[in-house]
């Protein structure tokens, strides 16, 4: 058992490690591939592996991979790439390969490949979802935590890393103890599951078991809670890493099926939005960043500011309807329904 966790992950869970309802994932347009060397065919293959990747996280689909203009465009994935480095693999049982390289694409080049192909465009502002993993082994059922399987919470962070997907482990305090059982979680007991992640401020919940056949092959179960339902997935998998790639994989095709958006390549359609609350200069920038990082918003241009509320005009790449679900993933705009002016977005900001 590793007693360290790798530097990959460490950076992970300062990313997604806090309690929050969202975050800004940071690493959407890099990815982390094993590589066979360091010539130059071995540089294009990574390439191409790399940009997969990342395609994938920022459609949340590994189906767009089966659309035809991207796969011609995967092809010239190394004339693509921004920056790369190679590094070494602290855990080859993990990686498979000693050598890695890291890749960086441009953003606007993957967003207008996924747009020229038709693809969605799931933005970097994604639910935090926590995980509660239960392992079944020789010594009884327990709590997939930093104390009893390092190796499988570093593949759990690396399988959600991989899909784009930031997920918070609970705390596994007292308060958690007495709140949920190995055998509540165990039985994927949907009501004491809701109730013990109350505290942490998330609306989405993932909840796995799993366990060692005598052949050597994982079985288990998947238990995903969204603020709208329940969906549940049955998993074989011939190793750990497999297992917690299918949760990954759960989560992010059922978000991004929610949160995903159908952008346009011409960037012409007008968006109104009014955002009421903005009392002073940390809120307004607060405002004009987050809006200004979203992928399908290419112009934020401020029309008025009257009292503590500001009118903007956005040049967006999607639909009103379709910006409005990018907004439900900010606590802080609080809807506000206007009164014979249906075509216009209207916020509270929350502080």
């Amino acid at each position: 058992m590793a007693r360290h966790f790798p530097a990959i992950v460490c950076a992970i869970l300062l990313l997604f490690g806090d309690s929050a309802a969202a975050a800004v994932v940071r690493d959407l347009y890099s990815a982390r591939v094993p590589v066979a060397g360091q010539s130059d065919r071995a540089l294009a293959d990574g390439a191409r592996a790399a940009l997969e990747d990342v395609l994938v996280k920022v459609s949340g689909s590994e189906r767009v991979l089966q659309n035809a203009t991207i796969a011609d465009a995967l092809a010239g994935a190394r004339s693509q790439v921004l920056t790369y480095a190679f590094e070494r693999a602290e855990s080859a049982e993990s990686t498979g390969e000693k050598l890695l390289a890291r890749f960086e694409f441009d953003r606007s080049y993957v967003a207008g490949l996924l747009m020229r192909a038709g693809e969605p465009l799931w933005t970097a502002n994604r639910p935090v979802v926590l995980v509660w993993l239960v392992a079944d082994g020789s010594g009884g059922r327990h709590f997939v935590n930093r104390e009893t399987e390092r190796d499988a919470l570093t593949q759990l962070y690396e399988a959600f890393s991989r899909r784009g997907v930031p997920i918070q482990m609970p705390l596994f305090d007292l308060a958690d103890t007495t709140a949920l059982s190995t055998e509540d979680a165990w039985g994927l007991d949907g009501l004491a599951l809701r109730s013990a992640s109350s505290r942490y401020d998330v609306q989405h919940i993932l909840a796995g078991r799993v366990t060692q056949l005598s052949n050597g092959m994982l079985v288990g179960d998947w238990s995903y809670f969204s603020p709208r339902d329940r969906l549940d997935r049955s998993v074989e998998a011939v190793g750990m890493a497999e297992y917690l790639g299918q949760g990954a994989a759960l989560v992010a095709d059922e978000m991004a099926a929610r949160y995903a958006v159908a952008p346009t390549e011409s960037g012409q359609v007008p968006v109104a939005v009014t955002i009421s609350g903005v009392t002073d200069f940390a809120d307004y920038a607060a405002v004009i960043s987050w809006l200004e990082n979203l992928e399908v918003v290419d112009r934020t241009t401020v029309e008025q500011i009257r009292g503590d509320t500001l009118t903007l005009r956005l040049r967006a790449r999607t639909a009103p309807s379709q910006l409005a679900v990018l907004f439900e993933l900010n606590e802080q705009f609080e809807p506000v329904r206007v009164p014979g002016d249906p075509g216009r977005l209207s916020y509270q900001w929350r502080h």
